[in-house]
Formats: structure tokens, sequence, C-alpha cells
């Protein structure tokens, strides 16, 4: 389970991008603060970051032609399996949204996706 480097996804391939999504929605239900060594980092953040982040995804998905559920928009929304937030406080959008997510960060993600045969273009 990885989430990419949030500058990587607009050019992930199709399945990087689905799978994407669907390790965001894991994360967002049942799978909050399970611990995990890749993503542990997003635990010490608000759930919103997470949510913030899927938005992301979810809009790439769309641009590709993709029709992902549209309660995903709803942040307190966790997946049909979980029960939805009650409350949950907005945060500031930031840019990168986890701070974790650095140039080392990108770094270690093409170089994941290099071990694939992914070779994005990147700017």
């Amino acid at each position: 389970m990885r989430l990419w480097h949030q500058d990587l996804i607009q050019q992930l391939p199709r399945q990087q991008l689905l799978g994407q999504h669907r390790e965001i929605a894991a994360l967002r239900g049942n799978g909050w603060g399970r611990k995990h060594a890749t993503v542990n980092y997003v635990f010490a953040h608000s759930p919103y970051k997470l949510f913030q982040f899927h938005c992301i995804v979810l809009r790439e998905m769309e641009k590709r032609g993709y029709h992902p559920d549209q309660k995903w928009y709803d942040p307190l929304y966790r997946g049909q399996h979980c029960p939805a937030y009650k409350q949950l406080n907005q945060v500031a959008l930031t840019i990168p949204i986890y701070p974790e997510h650095d140039q080392r960060y990108k770094h270690v993600c093409l170089t994941n996706l290099q071990n694939k045969g992914i070779f994005l273009n990147l700017p």
C-alpha cells in the first residue's frame, strides 16, 4: 500500500491510478489507523487530508472517463462497510497535502514505478 506523490497522479498508468483509489478508499474506511509501514504517516494527520488527497485521484479518474462513486466527494463518507464520520473538521489545503511528500519521497515513488517498468515524463 502506498500513496503516490501527488505530483505523479496525473501521469500514473491506469492500473496504478485505480489501485490508488482502492487503497485510499480502504484507508478512509476500516483501514484508518491500521499500521502499515508505507502509509503510517497519514495517521499523524487529520483524515480530512486523506479526503483532500482522494479528491485529486477522483478528479483524475473522471478526466480519464471513469465514474467513481460520487459519495467519495463527501469528507464524512467512509465506504459501504464503515459508518460515516459524524463530524470532521475541515483543514487547510496545503501543497503538498502531506508534508512527507517532499522531493525525496517523489524520487522514491519514481524509483518504485521504474522498478515496475513505468517511466513517467515529468516536466
